[in-house]
């Protein structure tokens, strides 16, 4: 890459790398996991850096990245995580702060399926619509949908009743 790329490229870099690594733990709920998989998405994008003509494009093109290789690396047969209990309990105070809260939701999220975690990050953290999450998946805008619906209901059954606690205390 000539010099002008590499200062662009380590200017999206700097402006870019935070959230896509708050993307990626709101996906795999582990910040080392988080840091592997935004690094491999940004040297992806770094190999591909010439080829991506609209620069328009390239927060996609990192959205997509990003959630192929966090699907595939939960295909893998040796990370799998093996469950020791049925069913965990989350105990909340009454008054938890937003870390508190914070941290439920993505031990909530971690109990939701890869493919339906990564639309409900795409769909409510990014902020994307069903289309746009369609297309960074791969896949129909029915499939979304559905795929929204399992996710939340996964979510919502993950959470139980500290869901409830968290309304009353607020």
């Amino acid at each position: 890459m000539d010099e002008a790329s590499e200062r662009e490229f380590a200017d999206y870099f700097r402006a870019r790398r935070d959230m896509v690594r708050r993307t990626a733990y709101m996906m795999c709920g582990d910040w080392h996991k988080a840091d592997d998989h935004a690094q491999a998405a940004f040297v992806a994008l770094h190999r591909n850096w010439r080829k991506i003509r609209d620069r328009e494009a390239i927060d996609s093109w990192m959205r997509r990245t990003l959630t192929r290789a966090v699907i595939d690396e939960s295909r893998r047969p040796w990370r799998r995580e093996k469950s020791t209990a049925d069913h965990v309990e989350v105990a909340v105070p009454p008054a938890a702060d937003t870390m508190a809260t914070r941290q439920v939701l993505v031990d909530g999220l971690r109990t939701v399926p890869p493919r339906q975690r990564a639309v409900l990050v795409l769909r409510f953290f990014e902020g994307l619509d069903v289309a746009e999450t369609a297309k960074v998946m791969g896949c129909s805008e029915g499939t979304v949908k559905s795929q929204t619906a399992r996710g939340l209901e996964a979510l919502r059954a993950a959470l139980g009743d500290v869901l409830d606690d968290l309304r009353t205390a607020g």
